[in-house]
């Protein structure tokens, strides 16, 4: 990719942003990085995957303590270097973690693995044993010591969001980090319209679907090809732009390598039209009763 058309790619991205409850504005586009630093042999790229997603504007870097027991967040810190203030950076703390002490202690490792002081924005990851009100007590205390910028929760489904706006303080979560892509759209029957009546943005983890490993005959369905060729790109990216059509949606794909991430950047160009969405509807009908929660 050229410097022009990067710097296309980053005057999109800055039109296409989503508002947390702060009316802090996000780039709809971030990056994600399960399973990524756990390889030396592919260290370097992916340092450099990260770093020229950032030059493309994809401002949003996502992580969390589980991914490699600190190696994601290890790596994240060699590109943080000279760029803290570019990144808005975001991890999660275990379960287990994710109340009195072993919460701080878990947040401050956090910290020190990033090569940071202090977090944009701190998950929990996904429902445990510990008490939800413990947990937000916890994460508002992180908040007020400046530790964390702001908190959010991830995996949680209908019954979990309403038990936990109904907490001391549970109305100050940011967002709900859930599996969404074209081809699992479960949420959106009762979780999004939930959210957005409390404008909780979605932050969307696998929306390739793991590259299509999760839902048979996605990136190759006839449909998504079909409207790759008509855009003059490839599947992948109509899935993405797809993910983050609403502006409720921050969309993390993960990416090894600077090419790849430079494709998921391209999804910021493209604006599907209605008769597109209609034909995507028509493939991958949304749903129309509650579903489980889909995780990976």
């Amino acid at each position: 990719m050229n410097e022009t058309e990067r710097t296309v790619i980053l005057a999109a991205l800055k039109q296409k942003t989503v508002t947390l409850p702060d009316q802090t504005h996000v780039r709809a586009l971030g990056q994600g990085t399960w399973r990524m630093g756990e390889d030396q042999t592919k260290r370097q790229a992916e340092i450099e995957a990260l770093s020229v997603g950032l030059d493309s504007g994809m401002e949003l870097i996502d992580t969390a303590e589980m991914y490699g027991e600190g190696a994601s967040e290890q790596l994240i810190r060699e590109v943080l270097k000279e760029r803290r203030d570019e990144v808005f950076l975001v991890s999660k703390v275990y379960p287990h973690n994710a109340g009195g002490e072993k919460l701080r202690a878990a947040c401050e490792r956090t910290l020190e693995n990033l090569g940071t002081d202090y977090l944009d924005l701190y998950l929990l990851h996904w429902r445990g044993s510990i008490p939800l009100q413990e947990t937000v007590d916890g994460l508002e205390q992180l908040k007020a010591e400046g530790k964390i910028r702001r908190w959010g929760v991830s995996n949680f489904d209908v019954k979990d969001m309403k038990e936990l706006l109904a907490l001391d303080k549970g109305d100050q979560c940011a967002v709900n980090q859930v599996l969404y892509h074209l081809g699992s759209r479960g949420i959106e029957y009762e979780l999004m319209p939930l959210l957005k009546q409390h404008s909780i943005p979605v932050m969307a983890y696998c929306p390739l679907a793991e590259g299509g490993s999760l839902r048979d005959q996605l990136l190759d369905h006839p449909t998504v090809e079909r409207l790759a060729e008509e855009h003059g790109v490839k599947p992948a990216q109509i899935l993405l732009a797809w993910a983050i059509r609403s502006g409720d949606v921050i969309a993390i794909p993960k990416a090894g390598q600077a090419p790849h991430v430079e494709e998921n950047g391209k999804a910021a160009l493209i604006d599907l039209t209605e008769e597109e969405l209609a034909a995507l509807d028509e493939a991958f009908p949304a749903p129309t009763k509650k579903e489980p929660l889909d995780i990976v």
